[in-house]
């Protein structure tokens, strides 16, 4: 049965939570959005429109969510006399305590994705590394994990373009993931990711290692303006591969564009490169593929911003994007991320799809405010 103390100090996180947001105040500005939204011509403009509904909704998530907080708190109270009356019994009592307490600390790690590219969709994209086979199964196992995850959470997933292993696996994708806080959650996932594992691919059935790279970007919306120079941009159309319907192979329905970046902060020019598979209409994915151009290119401008603010800062919190950030120790059933420290012996349950620990402990170490 929990104690008089961990009562007290789940109402006082409850209380202090609800200070920070600022509950009362968010109700006085949805009334006076909503006011915005009854003037006649306010749908001429869907765009503006939008944009508002959207300020809107985010208001009530927050107002709705602190509600259902300080219910659960609440019900906690209640039942802390409720056990001293005989009308509940303890296991009852610990279990309204255990969902109090999820219910805070997911709404405490929403509060921690303040930043405006935070509420973005994500696209995630993932590369296997040097090993071959075993590489590109690794590759796979990233990607079921990861689709696993997004469908616990409710997120729309859907596949830009894939690359299949030449034996088994996948060489690369590219995953559009749409859904409120995407970016926010999964920006933690930058990185190498390591796999230590007995190959089934060995045939002496050694103890292999093997990398694979995952890289997030936030996917830019109708709010956010990219500027595109038509001068730069270069198209290629080639033939979809893979398992499909039967224009695969036979309409050129895949697209590619080439952008020549030049950096407007150093100067240096690279080539980007995008592919775009995920219909059999061309057009659509000519789109597809301009959108995830654009949110490369947002993420180059978010980049720039977090390289300044840290050298303002010093910050001693510094991330290398690039580096090796989590193994996979299949033998030893151990996952442990090397940034924060967090680990777990349950590798089953993160290939899964169950990585929030991670990316809880991520956020509460490195996301700045």
């Amino acid at each position: 049965m929990i104690t008089q103390e961990q009562l007290k100090e789940l109402q006082d996180r409850s209380a202090a939570l609800a200070r920070y947001l600022d509950v009362d105040g968010k109700r006085i500005q949805v009334e006076e959005e909503e006011l915005r939204t009854h003037v006649p011509d306010f749908w001429q403009d869907q765009k503006a429109a939008e944009a508002q509904m959207r300020k809107i909704k985010q208001l009530r998530f927050w107002i709705d969510s602190c509600a259902a907080m300080e219910n659960a708190v609440q019900e906690v109270a209640t039942g802390f006399d409720f056990v001293k009356e005989g009308l509940i019994d303890e296991a009852e009592l610990d279990n309204l305590y255990a969902g109090a307490v999820e219910t805070l600390e997911k709404l405490e790690l929403r509060n921690m994705l303040r930043h405006d590219e935070d509420k973005l969709s994500a696209i995630l994209k993932i590369n296997s590394g040097a090993g071959g086979t075993e590489s590109q199964d690794w590759a796979e196992m990233l990607m079921r994990m990861y689709l696993r995850w997004c469908e616990q959470h409710g997120y729309k997933t859907s596949i830009a373009h894939l690359v299949d292993g030449e034996e088994a696996g996948i060489k690369s994708v590219s995953i559009t993931i749409e859904g409120d806080f995407a970016y926010g959650y999964l920006k933690s996932e930058n990185g190498v990711h390591r796999l230590v594992r007995v190959s089934p691919y060995n045939a002496q059935g050694k103890r292999m290692t093997s990398f694979a790279s995952v890289f997030v970007t936030p996917l830019v919306d109708d709010t956010i303006e990219i500027v595109l120079d038509p001068a730069r941009i270069s198209w290629d159309t080639f033939r979809s591969s893979g398992a499909g319907g039967q224009n695969v192979n036979k309409v050129e329905s895949g697209v590619r564009v080439r952008y020549q970046f030049k950096d407007p902060y150093t100067g240096e020019e690279e080539e980007i490169l995008v592919e775009n598979t995920e219909t059999r209409d061309q057009p659509k994915n000519r789109e597809n593929a301009l959108r995830n151009l654009k949110s490369i290119l947002y993420n180059k401008e978010l980049e720039h911003r977090r390289e300044e603010q840290r050298k303002i800062e010093d910050s001693k919190k510094k991330i290398e994007w690039g580096s090796q950030i989590r193994s996979y120790v299949f033998d030893d059933r151990r996952v442990k991320d090397h940034r924060t420290g967090h680990q777990t012996s349950d590798v089953n349950r993160v290939m899964d799809g169950d990585i929030d620990d991670f990316i809880k402990a991520y956020l509460m170490q490195f996301n700045e405010d």
